[in-house]
């Protein structure tokens, strides 16, 4: 019987380099595969519908939403984000680990539904490495990276919901880290209730 998959939530401050991190774990390691969100944003350049985000319509989305297709939702800067339910849970019943990239409000609904996840929040090493790459990728406004700043200092109050901390310093080291946690977190006593049931049955029954 294949392995079952494990469920990890990567959250951070915009600009942190979550989604980079995560395009290279799955470029070096097999094992996993990324959730891809829907939302009400508008695409920016060179992003594709349903390779960084299903880009649907408000009204789209909240139909999602009472029908049950969503596992978490949540708003931010204005517009709505969610995670599909039939494909998460398709690729972990495959034994894959599933990356999800959600914000903090989607997280927490996440680890009340599923104990089992694994949360990891991305930031960068000083509030100014911040703002400097909010301010490099040159894709947004002025004021939409100073909503982008404030809703990080928001955020910040949440980290200690996380069960790991991930400064994105230098990548490659990162990607490394991050791939090591998650295999190890795989081991965890209470992430392993099935095995632990099924060996002292049969210890038992010896």
């Amino acid at each position: 019987m294949k392995e079952k998959g494990l469920l990890t939530v990567v959250s951070g401050f915009s600009g942190a380099g979550k989604g980079t991190l995560m395009k290279g774990l799955l470029s070096k390691y097999d094992n996993y595969a990324l959730s891809v969100s829907m939302t009400t944003r508008a695409p920016r350049p060179g992003e594709e519908n349903g390779r960084e985000y299903f880009f649907i319509t408000r009204e789209q989305f909240e139909k999602n939403i009472a029908d049950g297709k969503l596992i978490e939702h949540a708003q931010y800067v204005g517009n709505y984000y969610g995670t599909p339910k039939d494909y998460v849970f398709e690729q972990l019943e495959a034994g894959k680990d599933v990356l999800l990239e959600i914000e903090i409000q989607g997280a927490l609904q996440i680890k009340k539904k599923f104990p089992e996840a694994l949360l990891l929040f991305v930031t960068t090493k000083d509030a100014q490495t911040l703002v400097n790459r909010l301010k490099g990728r040159g894709t947004e406004e002025e004021d939409v990276i100073i909503k982008r700043l404030k809703r990080a200092a928001e955020e910040s109050e949440g980290i200690e919901e996380y069960e790991y901390l991930i400064v994105n310093d230098d990548l490659d080291t990162c990607i490394e880290d991050m791939n090591d946690i998650i295999q190890k977190a795989k081991l965890r006593a209470d992430r392993n209730k099935e095995f632990i049931e099924k060996i002292r049955k049969e210890l038992k029954d010896i």
